[in-house]
């Protein structure tokens, strides 16, 4: 028996991921969404439910890369018509009147949580416990794809925009020197703390536990974007841009692996029909 005809078992751990709360997931209540269940059920069958999952990401990937070109060229036309963009100066003036040395360096160490160095320490800390307790590669996939999605769309974003960031005199040292637009630490936060609640919820049986999860891990992706801006390193727009292309990826990632999902409990429900037809 292999690992996939494993996972179709009613008690394996992949199994126990089907339901989040009262919410079956792979149950899809749109005409769109019964089509790609059906789509990922058939190819499933046919090459196996985790390559599916894994070209799943990929599609999903280049259409996170083609919002971030849409996103670029919208912010380019906001941007010109000063519609948006009108907000980024006066944020910013308040922040700066709120500052202190001590609330500075707090703010610093925070934002440095979710940097180029902290955020994949929490991601690879969470990676290993995943793996370890459901001894499925179905975490490392997800995570790895997620992390992937929002780095390129960072890099995308950047160089389409090219936006600078806030005056130097206005900013709060270190400083950085990557173009302003999005923030990557806001979205790259968004993605992996998104995805690491996702997996950590699909196993909380209890709802007030759940909601707690999802409080704190909001709080967090909150709170980094903020930061970005009391520290004069992004824009308002920067992050609100960074906000809302990292629950886009997100939300592509979820859908990924509950059409996963989908294919596994359906290609579950086959063998057992057919092992009751036969005996």
């Amino acid at each position: 028996m292999d690992s996939e005809q494993r996972a179709r078992e009613p008690g394996h751990p992949e199994q126990a991921d089907r339901t989040l709360g009262d919410v079956d997931l792979t149950t899809w209540r749109t005409p769109a969404g019964r089509a790609s269940a059906e789509a990922s059920v058939r190819l499933g069958h046919r090459f196996g439910a985790l390559p599916v999952l894994v070209v799943t990401l990929l599609i999903g990937i280049a259409i996170a890369a083609l919002a971030t070109l849409l996103a670029s060229e919208v912010y380019d036309a906001v941007r010109e018509a000063d519609d948006v963009a009108v907000l980024d100066r006066p944020v910013l003036d308040w922040m700066m009147s709120v500052r202190t040395p001590g609330l500075d360096t707090v703010v610093t160490w925070w934002t440095n949580v979710a940097g180029t160095i902290g955020m994949p320490i929490v991601a690879i800390a969470f990676l290993v416990g995943f793996t370890i307790q459901r001894r499925r590669w179905t975490p490392v996939v997800l995570l790895v794809a997620a992390s992937g999605g929002s780095l390129l769309m960072t890099i995308a974003g950047k160089d389409l925009i090219g936006r600078a960031r806030p005056p130097r005199a206005d900013a709060v040292p270190p400083y950085e020197h990557s173009p302003s637009f999005p923030s990557g630490h806001t979205l790259n936060a968004t993605v992996i703390v998104g995805t690491i609640v996702y997996l950590l919820i699909l196993r909380q049986s209890r709802r007030v536990t759940r909601v707690t999860t999802i409080v704190v891990g909001s709080l967090f992706v909150l709170s980094v974007g903020v930061s970005r801006v009391f520290l004069g390193h992004h824009w308002l727009t920067d992050v609100l841009a960074a906000w809302a292309l990292g629950v886009a990826w997100l939300a592509l990632v979820v859908t990924a692996h509950r059409l996963y999902l989908t294919a596994l409990t359906r290609d579950r429900d086959r063998d057992r029909d057919r092992a009751r037809r036969e005996g």
